[in-house]
């Protein structure tokens, strides 16, 4: 039996090759779906390309899109899990050997010694973990590798308290307004509220992993989200920003309790290409893969 570090390692590998490779069924569902809504000609050529780009990802196990991203992990680490302080190398080698055999394009770049060529930062921090402690003997592992393109139109907007909740729905609007057809929509959006500056943006990013369609179980804030996605799509941005076709397929928030002098917002966007495949790895080396929303244990 292979040794859990290693099961670890080959979960990770496999992660980032599913992610990068195979859209989930949910988003996979919600393209078709905003095919069949379109009736400008323009728009459903352009959702039929990107879905087509899908299926040909998925029968060839390749990359939908030649920017694979920067990698990230979000870890859920249960307090009995055997693996702790070496799991970032594990997760480092793991990220070496998809980027040579998935492939993944090498994306991380030194400021000043250029490419690394192996999508490992010299200085740790790429790629980056968010770890969360939890109870239990399991591991819950997350890849999720987020493009250039969808990144640089992230904001971030340290609000005055006083403008409330109407003024976080002003700046999320303006935010994906600004970005325009730069991201390659249709976009999932992701919002954090509150916390800090770091915070909100970590939140934000987090919110991209909920399905699509699932709603905050905050009524209030589920309403929020709903509004939102409605007025977004009343921007007209458009499939690939060509006017046509949905802007956004969902809109979620995750919010914290903020400072009495600030209301710090973040918005993160996600191209139609919402990369992310999570695993499951027990203490005694089961492992369960959640892929396109079945469970297949490995």
């Amino acid at each position: 039996m292979k040794k859990l570090e290693q099961i670890v390692e080959d979960t990770a590998v496999e992660l980032l090759r599913i992610s990068v490779a195979e859209l989930h069924e949910d988003v996979v569902e919600q393209l078709e779906k905003a095919k069949e809504q379109t009736k400008g000609a323009v728009g459903r050529s352009q959702l039929d390309n990107i879905l087509n780009n899908i299926e040909i990802a998925r029968k060839k196990s390749l990359p939908m899109c030649q920017d694979t991203g920067i990698v990230s992990f979000v870890v859920k680490l249960g307090d009995q899990f055997p693996i702790r302080s070496k799991l970032k190398e594990i997760l480092v080698k793991a990220t070496r050997r998809a980027t040579e055999g998935v492939p993944l394009r090498p994306n991380a770049v030194d400021i000043f010694e250029g490419n690394t060529g192996d999508n490992v930062g010299k200085n740790g921090y790429v790629p980056y973990l968010y770890i969360d402690l939890v109870e239990g003997d399991q591991l819950e592992l997350t890849a999720m590798p987020k493009g250039g393109g969808s990144s640089n139109i992230a904001a971030l907007k340290m609000l005055k308290p006083g403008v409330g909740i109407k003024g976080v729905k002003e700046f999320v609007i303006e935010a994906v307004a600004a970005a325009g057809s730069l991201g390659c929509p249709p976009y999932s959006v992701g919002v954090g509220v509150g916390g800090g500056e770091d915070i909100c943006m970590n939140l934000g990013k987090k919110a991209l992993l909920k399905p699509v369609g699932e709603r905050n179980p905050n009524p209030k804030v589920a309403e929020l989200e709903k509004e939102l996605l409605e007025k977004i799509n009343e921007l007209n941005i458009g499939a690939m920003g060509l006017g046509e076709g949905p802007t956004a397929f969902d809109v979620h928030f995750e919010m914290a309790a903020r400072h009495p002098a600030s209301l710090p917002v973040g918005v993160v966007i996600s191209c139609w290409a919402l990369r992310h495949a999570k695993a499951t790895i027990s203490s005694n080396g089961q492992v369960t893969i959640s892929k396109n929303s079945q469970n297949q244990g490995i």
